[in-house]
């Protein structure tokens, strides 16, 4: 395909893609077409059923082939889940085979260009956002386009490596990204294509458009502030669904599709920060009429269909989000037919399609064979040595040595940059969470994806004035991710953890400071003993906080940060100040950094 994004602002085009998979629970969604042209003369009499599918992919945050680089070996988790385009893409042309490849569509709804160490070296190595005419092809747009995506909405992550790079990657691609709630900020215009419109011919009617609209997430006004202030804003899904969908029905639209890069309805993340919900897919189709089916992402959550009636027309919505990274293919199945001069709905159930069922397409592994091997040489470059090896398991239920790492790192960042001015004599703390699992550092060699691995976001560092007491709050908040467990009650370590839903990015502990969690009180009563250099913290003292830039914009909803002092921030990513660290002192030793700063207790016992 040679054909750029303006075109597809601009003009519709005839669709090459498949029918629908049967399955999930069909239910009867009629809905009114636009008003009959002149192509609709040929009939007034109901048409035979006919049927096409939408097929959706979300949150692929940058696998395209079924390899963990952070390990350097295919990917592999308990639940034998495989992930990457190249899977989806045998899944799709699959669906496509069957149903035919001009009844289909297939669409995503965001998070495509960060999240491993492929999609990470062509937007900071070898960067696509570049003005010589030798720049690389984004391996995202390469796969994407061979698969002949149709649409894809806009998801926060997006922004994480500016817009440059962001429109640089819009210009690679041979189709749309969409966003109508990404606005200009000089003229609240949007700033991407709202929606496009797409023509599926079928049998006993004029061809069927199907209005594809584009929603983001309004939290990336927080999460990615340094990028996108004063150049663009975020207004609510709702809201804005609420004007646009009129308009892809005005446009001649039949059938509404949203790919929006929105959860459910799980609680949002940032509080009251907003005014507008992170997770706002079951409002919109609740308050929004003309929706028939709503692509979901941003959650990171398998929902194979969730029915939804709207509260204003009574017709129910279908909702699907396909697992993360590839790892399942939604399908909206569509039963239309027409009458009275008009394609109407008349049943409509969506299901997702598991890529560990078959192999990856070799179309997409022979594409990707020369980045892949770059990729792979660059992550492991030998960066340092480990005295011995350094877990991350343990880091939900106790202080660990490779999270004390990242603190220590934080910490002598930020010290060596306000040295000599106003702070440096002001103490120097560091929060840090427990990202990754499975992240580990080797005795022996050490090498660039062993850190990667560890920080596995392109968060970059910020300084913060915090006081004493704010420190506490602080703590206090993060403290809500354990359960309370009463004295004598038997402890179980899979439910101690992510109360409330708080998922372990969320939990921060902070380097510098002692203190005890009491998991036998109430959230917001938990810290105790908390004190600094061995005596009891000063409410009133000044401390510099080491915080990446998601905590301190606000991301994660913590007291105290987004609003406090900023005294320093750096644009380079916290994974490469690790590198340098580690480069710099060639050694890893937990003897240097160590220390058992918190604990979990009960009633003042030690829970481990």
């Amino acid at each position: 395909m040679s054909l750029n994004r303006r075109d597809f602002v601009t003009r519709s085009a005839a669709t090459a893609a498949g029918a629908a998979l049967v399955g999930g629970t069909a239910i009867a969604a009629a809905t009114p077409a636009a008003a009959a042209g002149p192509d609709d003369a040929r009939g007034k009499g109901k048409s035979k059923k006919q049927a096409f599918t939408v097929m959706g992919t979300t949150d692929l945050h940058g696998r395209v082939l079924n390899w963990d680089y952070f390990t350097d070996a295919v990917y592999a988790d308990k639940a034998h889940n495989e992930v990457g385009l190249a899977k989806i893409s045998t899944l799709a042309k699959q669906v496509r085979e069957e149903k035919g490849w001009d009844r289909t569509l297939l669409i995503d709804a965001g998070d495509t260009i960060q999240g491993t160490q492929l999609t990470y070296y062509y937007a900071r190595i070898e960067p696509i956002a570049t003005e010589a005419d030798t720049a690389p092809e984004h391996p995202m747009a390469l796969a994407m386009n061979t698969m002949e995506y149709t649409a894809a909405a806009l998801g926060n992550h997006e922004f994480n490596y500016g817009i440059d790079t962001l429109r640089a990657y819009e210009e690679q691609l041979d189709f749309p990204l969409l966003g109508a709630n990404a606005l200009n900020a000089k003229n609240d215009k949007p700033a991407f294509p709202p929606y496009v419109i797409r023509k599926i011919k079928l049998p006993g009617g004029p061809a069927v458009k199907v209005g594809i609209l584009g929603l983001t997430n309004p939290g990336i006004a927080i999460w990615d502030k340094a990028n996108v202030s004063g150049k663009m804003t975020f207004p609510g899904i709702v809201e804005t669904a609420r004007i646009w969908v009129p308009k892809v029905k005005a446009a001649g639209a039949d059938v509404i599709v949203v790919a929006c890069h929105s959860g459910m309805d799980e609680a949002t993340s940032y509080g009251d920060q907003l005014p507008w919900a992170e997770n706002a897919s079951v409002a919109l189709a609740e308050q929004v009429p003309g929706v028939d089916a709503v692509l979901v992402g941003h959650a990171h959550k398998e929902i194979p269909q969730r029915l939804v009636v709207n509260k204003q027309t009574g017709r129910t919505v279908v909702l699907s989000e396909p697992l993360c990274w590839g790892q399942r293919l939604t399908c909206f199945d569509f039963e239309v037919e027409f009458d009275q001069g008009a394609w109407k709905v008349v049943s409509l159930s969506s299901r997702v399609l598991n890529s560990n069922t078959v192999p990856e397409d070799p179309e997409i592994v022979d594409l990707m064979t020369d980045q892949h091997k770059k990729v792979v040489a660059y992550v492991n470059q030998v960066i340092g040595t480990s005295k011995i090896a350094l877990s991350i398991a343990d880091a939900p239920f106790k202080d660990v040595p490779i999270i004390d790492l990242i603190g220590r790192v934080q910490a002598d960042v930020v010290r060596e940059a306000l040295a000599g001015g106003q702070y440096a004599k002001l103490p120097v703390l560091a929060q840090a969470a427990p990202f990754n699992r499975t992240a580990l550092i080797p005795a022996g060699q050490v090498k660039l994806r062993d850190a990667a691995g560890l920080y596995i976001y392109e968060n970059t560092l910020e300084a913060r004035i915090l006081t004493g007491a704010q420190i506490k709050d602080y703590l206090e908040f993060s403290a809500r991710y354990y359960a309370q467990v009463a004295p004598g009650a038997p402890i179980d370590r899979a439910a101690l953890t992510n109360a409330g839903n708080t998922p372990d990015y969320n939990y921060d502990s902070v380097y510098g400071v002692s203190y005890d969690i009491d998991i036998a009180q109430p959230a917001g009563s938990r810290i105790v003993n908390l004190s600094f250099e061995g005596k009891p913290i000063d409410p009133t003292a000044q401390f510099v906080l080491a915080v990446n830039n998601y905590r301190a914009n606000g991301g994660g909803n913590f007291p105290h940060v987004a609003a406090a002092t900023k005294v320093w921030a750096n644009s380079d990513e916290i994974r490469n100040a690790m590198i340098s660290w580690v480069k710099a002192r060639g050694v890893i030793d937990p003897a240097d950094f160590a220390t058992e700063s918190w604990r979990l207790v009960r009633a003042g016992q030690p829970v481990f």
